[in-house]
């Protein structure tokens, strides 16, 4: 019994070294506010007195410091998008984790699913959007937003009838609104991506890496 302790022991120790090993590390040293310079502290001051309230270390903004300028300019749209979009928030969340979805961006899931399920998204589609598949319980207005997105990553544009049921019922505000939430979350996942950003505290990944 002892040896086959020992024996599952060491399975378990070789599958968490492989599990540490198979983890990226992060590729940009944390911010730490007595090193930033004062743009980057401007902007730090800027985010946290928004809607943010704080400036996540974990998050891309925090990332972005390293060019203040794109930082200044960047995160007024994000505050934009997330706080004052057309969409109402249950879409607007659920676009933006269509889109983590889309580039296997672990924070931003992190960070959005929570707030989508808070915003009223049911936690089936969620689950599903998490596997890869189309959700199967989506409320029309949910399945105008997915469709439109999906047909946008996947194919670069979107049909005729694609268009006319999102501006039906969005407007055109609606539709630009969208195309400029996907696209602005898009960039955020890709820097995070490029930065291997660790998740908060150590949380193990949300999403299966899809290709």
């Amino acid at each position: 019994m002892k040896i086959i302790a020992i024996a599952a022991g060491c399975v378990l120790a070789l599958a968490g070294l492989h599990a540490q090993a198979q983890t990226p590390a992060p590729r940009f040293k944390p911010l730490i506010e007595s090193e930033m310079t004062e743009a980057q502290k401007k902007v730090a001051s800027q985010v946290a007195g928004g809607p943010r309230g704080r400036l996540n270390p974990d998050g891309p903004t925090a990332l972005f410091l390293r060019s203040p300028e794109l930082a200044s300019r960047t995160q007024g749209v994000g505050e934009y998008l997330r706080y004052n979009s057309s969409l109402p928030l249950r879409l607007n969340e659920f676009a933006i984790i269509i889109t983590a979805r889309q580039w296997n961006a672990q924070i931003e899931w992190f960070i959005h699913q929570p707030l989508a399920l808070k915003a009223g998204l049911a936690r089936e589609v969620a689950d599903d959007l998490a596997r890869g598949v189309r959700p199967a319980a989506m409320k029309d207005d949910e399945a105008i937003i997915y469709q439109f997105l999906k047909e946008l990553h996947e194919t670069k544009n979107v049909s005729d009838a694609t268009f006319k049921a999102m501006a039906d019922n969005f407007g055109e505000r609606g539709v630009i609104d969208l195309i400029g939430l996907t696209g602005y979350y898009t960039m955020l996942a890709m820097v995070l991506n490029v930065a291997q950003q660790p998740l908060p505290g150590g949380a193990p990944p949300p999403l299966a890496i899809l290709k």
